[in-house]
């Protein structure tokens, strides 16, 4: 059993050019336990502010997500459906499916997606650009480490 009571944002990462989004941050949360079976392997917190006018690029997982909306009006696209929800609203994500967020707002949304693994699969179908890569096609599809990347910081608190 983990509780984690707080834990730090960070800024995204700068060098990926598919997901520029310097005023945006996030936190990967997993269970910190050191004990592979005392511990759950199998499910990601991701914590969210999306900045005013920052958007999550269209992109599919090959696993389900579900997001949560805590506060902020961002506008959602799942699929062909787009539309603006609120705080509370609930978006199951099916495995494959296309989807993203817009903020248009002047204020920040704050959202948590659900994974059920530690491992996602990220192909973006379109970009927010670094600087330098306007350009570019999106990146081949990879996969993502959860535990690898969760923060130190994050763990135990």
């Amino acid at each position: 059993m983990a509780i984690i009571t707080t834990f730090e944002y960070a800024p995204f990462d700068e060098a990926d050019p598919d997901d520029y989004r310097p005023s945006s941050k996030v936190a990967l949360l997993v269970d910190p336990g050191p004990e592979r079976d005392a511990r759950v392997d199998d499910i990601t917190l991701v914590a969210e502010v999306i900045a005013p006018g920052d958007r999550i690029p269209r992109h599919t997982h090959p696993i389900s997500e579900v997001i949560v909306v805590d506060e902020g009006m961002p506008e959602v696209w799942l699929d062909d459906d787009r539309r603006e929800v609120g705080p509370g609203a609930v978006i199951f994500i099916p495995a494959g499916s296309v989807h993203g967020i817009r903020n248009e707002s002047a204020l920040a949304v704050r959202l948590h997606a659900v994974f059920p693994s530690q491992q996602i699969g990220i192909h973006y179908l379109e970009r927010n650009p670094a600087p330098g890569t306007e350009g570019q096609p999106p990146q081949p599809a990879f996969t993502i480490d959860a535990r690898a990347l969760a923060s130190t910081e994050n763990v135990g608190k």
